[in-house]
């Protein structure tokens, strides 16, 4: 009995695609070196070896959702677990304490998470549990696509309602990187992509013609997204952030100004440029060619991503996959847009490269569970 657990155990850790590992262990180098760099002149500078550990224990959590049949997980518990995390969004919204503007963490002694970041897992996993139903045959409008809206749009609300724009979109990019997985009808899809372009472009309209009136219908902070990102330079709301960080990245040309040598970084221009801003320490300090490595590392991982999903034999598990691969491209693309001007400026981090726990802990879980789907496929547990 031991011999064919020992040999199950070995076959399984053969499927684990290594070239993932190694692409996570480039990133975490990445975010090591400009941790510490961001830290290395403040009182924050230990900071760089809580991120190691961070790191080793969540990769060792990830080998274990690695190993961990990931179906059960999905078929049994998805609907139990996105109502777990729509309850901790109420929750937080009602008891929750105010910190530098929003209410986003829970608190339980020294312990603190950010309930967000759990309901990105279970909302990816709800939908791959719905959408599955269909088996691959084209979405029904009523039944299927305003049902799955409904899923996504219910937590993205509460999160915005925080204030947590970021991580809002970040849903409603997960919702319809998996709708369009799922078979929804092509002319449905432009009808929604283009209900969202015509809100944006309204907005922009409004702000440059019918500013009183626009400030009417948004609140303050709301606005101040708005301004920051259509003209950062007047903007009296974080305009200064954008414009530095931009100033700061095109400062680094091609090579960068050398470690630890990044001037807005260490003056104090970029807050937080350890977490949510750590790209601009790696576009001032190593320039185009660092900035382009890391955009290589997240090209190889969704590539991956990507084949392991079109090898994938169960929707359920393409579909996750899916949901992951949505996840880390709105997350990679909104971080680095805000910091070059492309995109309004959100509390949004950099994936498996900003400081953070709660973020980190949920970016290698669900890489666990995409190397889940990897590993068990059929009823002998393999794909060949």
């Amino acid at each position: 009995m031991n011999g064919i657990m020992s040999s199950e155990f070995i076959k399984k850790v053969k499927k684990i695609d290594f070239v993932i590992l190694g692409v996570l262990l480039g990133l975490h180098l990445i975010s090591t070196l400009a941790v510490y760099s961001a830290t290395s002149s403040t009182t924050l500078e230990g900071l760089y070896k809580n991120n190691l550990i961070y790191f080793v224990a969540f990769f060792l959590l990830m080998i274990f959702m690695s190993l961990l049949d990931y179906r059960p997980l999905v078929e049994r518990f998805s609907p139990i677990m996105y109502g777990f995390g729509i309850l901790l969004l109420i929750l937080l919204l009602l008891t929750g304490k105010k910190v530098n503007g929003s209410i986003r963490w829970i608190h339980i002694g020294s312990f603190e998470f950010q309930p967000s970041e759990l309901v990105k897992v279970f909302l990816i996993f709800y939908l791959a549990k719905w959408l599955s139903r269909r088996e691959g045959e084209s979405l029904r409008f009523i039944r299927d696509v305003i049902p799955a809206c409904i899923i996504s749009l219910f937590p993205a609300a509460l999160v915005y309602k925080q204030p947590d724009m970021g991580t809002a979109i970040i849903l409603v990019g997960i919702c319809l990187g998996m709708l369009w997985i799922a078979n929804i009808p092509a002319k449905q899809f432009v009808i929604g992509i283009s209900l969202i372009v015509f809100a944006i472009v309204q907005t922009t309209v409004l702000y440059f013609t019918k500013f009183e009136l626009l400030s009417t219908l948004l609140k303050p902070h709301q606005l101040g997204r708005i301004q920051t990102f259509l003209d950062p330079v007047n903007s009296p709301d974080g305009g200064w952030h954008v414009v530095n960080s931009m100033t700061a990245i095109g400062s680094g040309q091609l090579v960068g100004k050398g470690y630890i040598n990044g001037h807005y970084v260490h003056e104090g221009f970029i807050p937080y440029v350890y977490s949510d801003s750590i790209f601009v320490v790696i576009g001032e300090e190593f320039g185009f060619l660092g900035s382009s490595v890391l955009l290589l590392l997240y090209i190889v991982l969704i590539y991956r991503l990507v084949e392991i999903a079109m090898k994938c034999t169960d929707i359920k598990g393409a579909y996750i996959i899916v949901g992951v691969i949505s996840m880390i491209f709105a997350q990679v693309f909104e971080n680095i847009a805000m910091h070059i001007g492309m995109m309004p400026l959100t509390g949004i981090s950099l994936p498996f490269v900003s400081y953070g726990g709660s973020s980190l802990l949920i970016n290698m879980a669900l890489i666990g569970v995409a190397q889940s789907v990897k590993i068990h496929q059929n009823r002998f547990g393999f794909i060949d």
